[in-house]
């Protein structure tokens, strides 16, 4: 038995090691973690347990190299138990064969059974090239990586973390997840590298201008994150982890945060310029209201004129869905329709009430956004929060113009809004009180002694008449007009009373969402 016991230790020793030293070595040289470092910066220390360590192809076995490629298993992070995976660069680059596919689809199966939230950590090439019938697998009966991910979404938070160059088969899976987290200098995804590109296209591309991480945060929108390092990309992955359940049948964790709930804001009272034309950055509206200033924005670089991302209120998980009128003033895009309501989806999944705060003048109009299909984008925005069943409470900063109204919950029979408030400043109507002036009263104006002086009485009026709040709140259409500075206590006694809040979904397999 000790001779066996020695041979177990030498074997496991070799698994360790992964693809040995030298190997290490480059890894390290390129500024990277290997697969096992990368987990022990992830998790708690100690935490971590492997699965299928002796794993791999016969001829990789027989050499004396295990894993295939990728360390799975299962640890704790701050407390909470999570499966984990790392994809091994230094093992065949971290391609993606038999036992690596089976692996991985092993682990992500038992995320779903024991409810458990999925990490991956992917560093590898995609899919193995093999010669013709070197294979030992089949077709028939290969576990799927893609099914894998699509049966686990809106079961378990799936949470993606690129640490290298990564192609074709290595970032369609990662795309099937909840969030992405990218590194400079160290991320790239891309479907087709540098080098096809230019065979097939006679194009003259790098790495960073195909699919850096820059490109992925500020133009396609396919990353969540983007962080500078490895070492802050783990730290972001365990910060978020806070705000999320495990799984959709749990609410989110609370956290005593030590901020009072009723707290008053007065700063909120003044904000909001004067001239409705001014912007001003919503983000210092939602970091006042949250609870200890914390908010984690998400696609922080993608579709600007959009602010989506986790706080908490009172200790409870929220996501606030927020215009920026600092970018376009606020107006609703493609991108940023996207952005809005994939987020959207994602709170409803796991059980985390939204928070819209609202300053837009409707759709972005122009050729543009006509020919990129701003109507079937923004039907997108419209389905998931019809769709949505977690509570919903609109806070009408400013302006609200035409399908802006919409496209931001500001309706209870569109949207189905539990709650609607709006501050003194919110100014509703078809289009901007100037705009109508313009159309409805063109030949008074042009007639008028002094134009523009009949323009901005015509405008005054306008606005008083027709745009205040008090008339919506005497419609009954608002829950109430409120004072800015007590906006954080609204919003959290509301969202206590709604804690319980259900919705029957009507029976049918799925809806057919605009895509």
């Amino acid at each position: 038995m000790d001779d066996q016991i020695e041979a177990l230790r030498a074997k496991k020793a070799a698994a360790l090691s992964e693809g040995g030293q030298e190997r290490a070595r480059k890894q390290h040289e390129r500024g990277k973690l290997t697969a096992r470092e990368r987990l022990a910066k992830l998790v708690d220390p100690g935490t971590f347990v492997e699965q299928y360590m002796l794993a791999g192809e016969k001829k990789d076995v027989e050499s004396g190299m295990y894993g295939d490629g990728v360390v799975t298993g299962f640890a704790k992070i701050n407390g909470r138990r999570v499966c984990v995976y790392s994809q091994d660069a230094t093992v065949h680059s971290g391609s993606v064969g038999a036992i690596h596919r089976e692996k991985l689809c092993e682990l992500i199966n038992t995320a779903v059974r024991v409810r458990l939230p999925l990490i991956g950590l992917h560093d590898s090439s995609g899919g193995r090239m093999e010669a013709p019938g070197t294979s030992e697998r089949t077709a028939f009966g290969t576990p799927s990586m893609f099914g894998a991910h699509t049966r686990a979404s809106g079961l378990i938070p799936q949470i993606t973390a690129i640490l290298g160059p990564c192609a074709g088969n290595a970032v369609y899976g990662p795309a099937l997840t909840d969030f992405i987290f990218v590194v400079d200098g160290a991320s790239y995804m891309f479907i087709t590298g540098p080098r096809v590109v230019r065979e097939v296209m006679s194009t003259e591309v790098t790495m960073e201008e195909l699919g850096s991480a820059r490109v992925h945060s500020e133009v396609s929108g396919v990353a969540d994150f983007r962080v500078s390092s490895e070492e802050e990309c783990f730290q972001q992955i365990r910060r978020l982890l806070t705000f999320l359940p495990s799984n959709s049948m749990e609410p989110p964790p609370v956290v005593d945060t030590g901020d009072d709930p009723n707290r008053m804001d007065d700063d909120l009272n003044h904000i909001v310029p004067a001239e409705p034309r001014r912007a001003f950055d919503m983000h210092q509206v939602i970091t006042r209201l949250a609870d200890r200033g914390d908010f984690m924005e998400v696609k922080a670089g993608f579709a600007k004129n959009m602010i989506v991302g986790f706080a908490r209120l009172n200790g409870r998980t929220v996501g606030f869905v927020a215009n920026q009128p600092m970018v376009y003033a606020g107006a609703l895009t493609v991108d940023s329709s996207d952005k809005e309501a994939r987020f959207i989806r994602f709170c409803d999944a796991f059980n985390i009430p939204i928070v819209f705060l609202v300053d837009n003048p409707g759709y972005m109009p122009g050729i543009e956004q006509e020919h990129a299909g701003i109507i079937r984008h923004g039907a997108k925005v419209l389905y998931a929060i019809n769709e949505a069943t977690v509570p919903k409470i609109t806070v009408l900063i400013r302006k609200c113009y035409g399908g802006g109204g919409p496209g931001m919950n500001t309706y209870r029979d569109i949207g189905g809004a539990d709650r609607l408030f709006a501050w003194p400043s919110y100014e509703s109507s078809v289009a901007g009180a100037e705009g109508q002036v313009e159309i409805l009263y063109r030949r008074e104006i042009a007639e008028a002694k002094n134009p523009d002086e009949y323009r901005a009485q015509k405008v005054k009026e306008f606005r008083e008449k027709y745009s205040s709040p008090l008339r919506a709140a005497a419609s009954g259409r608002l829950d109430d007009i409120i004072e800015p500075a007590e906006t954080r206590s609204k919003l959290t006694s509301h969202l206590e009373m709604l804690t319980n809040k259900t919705d029957m979904a009507l029976p049918k397999k799925h809806g057919n969402m605009p895509m």
